[in-house]
């Protein structure tokens, strides 16, 4: 039996995994699962060199709880260690500078660890009080014993192990208990191991087979993992349906089938696979960082990709797998270098490419999911140069008949029609179509047509668009009078002289309590509503753009302002000038104010209670 020192030059580095090298203690089994896939890939690697004589078989991994005798085992089949091996890989533990180490990092925890390689397997220690290694080598050498009690001697001796591998055991203290619990490991293997490419087998369940005509319940291994996700596999040998299948492996929870999928693969100059979706989006704003998540070599690692994958991502789900993200010593946090740019720069792109493939060959099939995936775009466009160059030539806009246009082809359709005195090309639009109802048929009445532009984000996209194109303007169908949103030569004759139009107005403000209302008089046609409340559109959307975060700081907390035009030429104006009784004139006043609100949907709570019943003694 050999007895010695682990060599490392500080006796606080225990003291240091345990409390600062890892994010989380539960991580222990990722790293320990991921050494025993590396043995287990080695070992194949041999194999298909014809290093090793005779066949190795089907390698599995087993994990097992044994908590009567407080200890938890991981088991392989690979490669093993020989008592050198053990001293040279476990011993002696793979960084420089130990004392530099624990100096610089006691203090800060795990923020920067980065490239010190050889600390997995320490990891045991967070949870462990001791910890022991059985293992053989696929060399014809003895088994060896190794075991450590978490300071930094050892024992090493002749072993028992008769088959080729390694057995980690873990004296699990008393701390960390939870680890004793079934269902504890099951849940972390699921989380952290359920795509790693080798079946791990964690306890065993019964399966019904037949013989002849009898059935009969047989105990089998309860193997917990999928070796060969989709990411994995060519994407000429997976169907709808394995895709399908998949999303419903990642997201049991999930109910919608996904809209569109893509098949990420590249080996240079990085490494990375993966498949994202397109699922369907609800039209709000649900960012999230634990959507898509990263893999390195199958093996989990986070389920928050900022950097990774560009912000507008985040609205997506999926997984990236990519041995080239660099990482820290635990693998918990991703580290920014170019590489990281690099492969965000690339899944930004092939996105942006799959969309126009479907926008070529699917237009119709892009068209009928566009409602849910636009928001998507929408971000994408608003918050990354490149993506907005690649996609705004093919990136729909519904107008509100339901049909869908590109902006090229939309800016064809309207440009005799939606030109203004000054040559300015404007894109009418609406938010709500049942809300804006009235508005939407003036400027049809016109001869305009008007988009459908519904998500949180309008505001901000209206906005880069204007930026992106000279002489153009995106106006809401409701911010003035359809006249005066695309104004033409023509100019309407008011009926009222201007002492009529003075006492008109001073009459509408003497009678209602609105006296925030910026009242304007106008000359429409005579059968237009007599008054009309729009809402300015640059106000309005810079509201909508400070409730997302963005914009004039404090705008979100101003109150809604609004505009009251006055229909000079309607009957209804000469009514109020002609009607003497000052109690009738304010109930017609107030009534036609009411209405002008309702059809702006600004009519609430007491003040539509009192519409109501002055409605009813109205009748």
């Amino acid at each position: 039996m050999a007895r010695g020192k682990i060599k490392v030059q500080s006796a606080n580095i225990f003291p240091i995994i345990k409390k600062f090298l890892y994010s989380d203690h539960e991580i222990f089994l990722r790293e320990l699962v991921s050494n025993a896939v590396d043995a287990t890939t080695k070992l194949k690697a041999l194999a298909d060199r014809d290093a090793l004589k005779g066949d190795i078989g089907e390698p599995i991994i087993e994990v097992k709880v044994d908590a009567k005798n407080k200890t938890l085992h991981v088991i392989d089949q690979g490669i093993g260690m020989t008592a050198e091996e053990v001293k040279k890989y476990i011993n002696e533990v793979a960084f420089s500078g130990a004392a530099e180490f624990v100096n610089q990092y006691k203090s800060q925890g795990n923020q920067t660890l980065i490239g010190h390689f050889g600390l997995g397997f320490y990891s045991a220690f967070m949870v462990a009080d001791k910890v022991e290694i059985q293992t053989k080598s696929y060399r014809d050498e003895p088994a060896a014993h190794w075991s450590c009690d978490g300071t930094t001697e050892y024992n090493l001796k002749k072993g028992v192990k008769t088959e080729r591998g390694t057995e980690v055991v873990l004296h699990i203290d008393e701390e960390n208990a939870e680890f004793l619990q079934a269902d504890k490991i099951r849940e972390l293997l699921n989380k952290y191991s359920r795509f790693v490419p080798v079946p791990i087998k964690f306890g065993s369940r019964e399966e019904t087979v037949k013989e002849g005509v009898e059935e009969k319940k047989i105990k089998v291994d309860n193997i917990i993992n999928n070796p060969r996700p989709a990411w994995t596999q060519a994407p000429k040998d997976l169907t709808d349906k394995d895709y399908v299948k998949f999303y419903r492996e990642l997201y049991p929870m999930q109910l919608e089938k996904p809209l569109f999928w893509i098949h990420l693969n590249v080996d240079y100059p990085f490494k990375l696979t993966g498949v994202l979706y397109f699922p369907k989006i609800k039209n709000q704003l649900q960012l999230a960082k634990d959507k898509i998540q990263l893999y390195q070599n199958q093996v989990f690692v986070t389920d928050n990709v900022e950097g990774i994958a560009a912000d507008f991502l985040s609205l997506m789900r999926g997984v990236i797998d990519s041995p080239d993200v660099p990482l820290n010593v635990s693998r918990s946090y991703l580290q920014a270098d170019s590489a990281v740019k690099k492969i965000s720069g690339y899944i930004t792109r092939k996105v942006a490419d799959k969309l126009h493939e479907i926008f070529k060959n699917k237009r119709e099939e892009l068209e009928k999911k566009w409602s849910n995936i636009k928001l998507i775009i929408e971000y994408g466009m608003l918050t990354e140069d490149k993506f907005f160059e690649k996609v705004k030539g093919f990136a729909l806009y519904p107008n509100v008949r339901g049909q869908h246009f590109t902006l090229a082809e939309f800016t064809d359709k309207i440009r005799d029609a939606q030109t203004d005195k000054d040559g300015k090309l404007i894109y009418l639009y609406a938010a709500d179509q049942d809300a804006q109802y009235s508005y939407i048929e003036s400027a049809q009445a016109k001869g305009y047509d008007v988009l459908l532009l519904d998500s949180p984000l309008t505001a901000h996209f209206v906005q880069k668009l204007e930026a992106d194109t000279k002489n153009i303007s995106f106006v809401r169908v409701d911010a003035d009078l359809i006249d005066k949103l695309i104004q033409k030569e023509e100019t309407a004759v008011s009926k009222l002289s201007e002492k009529e139009r003075e006492k008109l107005k001073s009459l509408i403000v003497e009678n209602t309590s609105e006296k925030a209302l910026d009242i304007q008089l106008e000359a429409l046609d005579s059968d237009a509503n007599p008054f009309v409340i729009t809402i300015p559109e640059f106000m309005r959307r810079m509201k909508e753009m400070s409730q997302t975060g963005t914009g004039i700081s404090g705008m979100e907390n101003r109150s809604e302002s609004y505009k009251l035009i006055v229909n000079t030429n309607s009957s209804f104006a000469a009514q109020i000038l002609k009607t003497e009784a000052e109690e009738k004139r304010k109930a017609l006043i107030n009534q036609a104010l009411d209405l002008a609100k309702l059809a702006q949907n600004l009519l609430k709570g007491e003040a539509l209670t009192q519409f109501i019943k002055r409605s009813f003694k109205m009748i």
